[in-house]
């Protein structure tokens, strides 16, 4: 990453030698200087989006912002930089300002609903979405509209948004696993399952689809494991949810007997299964 800054420093010694070979003026130089400036900075840009710590990059954007309050890229950038460092309210003020630029995107308005979720804000979400063209097909857009339908009961427009989300992304894991916990929070837990199932396959380091996973075949009265990749802690915490699950169904027996393996699994103190069972040998 270093490279830019060098290119960058031996292209204003070129341009400050000739300013002085053939007496180009200095706001010709700077002129030239400030080109060389924007490249750089947007490279760093790209740096603070991606590994920088987001609240150093909310400084690095709020500071940026002062000096270039019209440049939209610097706008998103302190937008996108307030979401990542979970600074909702002020993402949510952020992202209305980049929508209210004259060079905003119909994907900066999908941002916006994105953010108002994130606030709670459902409803005026709805409206920002709505007022987005149906011919701006997006990933992030369908997968909003999903979520949205889902909030509403919409079960159809829900699963035909999902299945529309999942085609948009080479990485469906997140998704699927969204459409799983539709599924079921609507009581459908054999095709819950099979969307936790098709999340894992996708992504393997995917946690809350496991768990979901768990608890979908717990509400079907599968107290067993699924075959899928899980490391050891994982297994003792799948075990704790079933555990759980089994005793929610009234199968007390089951349920404390995966408890109890859940301790034994796990490589440490897993005390969340211990006060469990505690709490179920007093009663």
């Amino acid at each position: 990453m270093r490279h830019p800054i060098i290119v960058s420093l031996c292209a204003a010694g070129v341009v400050a030698l000739s300013a002085c070979d053939k007496g180009v003026d200095s706001a010709e130089m700077d002129r030239k200087f400030q080109g060389v400036n924007v490249v750089d900075e947007s490279d760093l840009n790209e740096v603070m989006l991606t590994v920088g710590d987001p609240n150093e990059a909310v400084t690095y954007f709020q500071r940026t912002a002062r000096d270039n309050p019209e440049r939209i890229d610097v706008l998103r950038g302190l937008a996108q930089s307030l979401v990542r460092a979970k600074r909702i309210p002020e993402a949510r003020v952020a992202w209305a300002k980049v929508v209210d630029h004259k060079d905003a995107t119909e994907e900066d308005k999908v941002h916006l609903a994105d953010v108002l979720i994130r606030a709670g804000e459902w409803d005026q979400a709805e409206k920002v979405l709505d007022a987005i063209p149906p011919t701006h097909e997006t990933f992030k857009r369908y997968r909003l509209e999903a979520m949205i339908a889902d909030g509403n009961k919409e079960w159809k427009k829900a699963d035909s948004f999902y299945e529309v989300a999942v085609g948009l992304t080479t990485k469906p894991g997140s998704v699927l696993n969204n459409w799983g916990y539709s599924k079921l929070t609507r009581g459908d837990f054999e095709a819950a399952e099979k969307m936790f199932l098709e999340a894992i396959r996708h992504d393997d380091k995917l946690y809350t689809a496991k768990n979901n996973l768990v608890m979908a075949r717990g509400a079907q009265g599968k107290y067993t494991l699924p075959v899928i990749p899980m490391t050891q802690v994982e297994r003792a915490e799948l075990l704790h949810t079933l555990g759980l699950a089994a005793i929610k169904s009234g199968d007390v027996k089951t349920g404390k007997a995966l408890l109890r393996e859940a301790l034994e699994t796990h490589p440490q103190h897993f005390e969340a299964a211990a006060r469990a069972l505690a709490a179920l040998d007093e009663v």
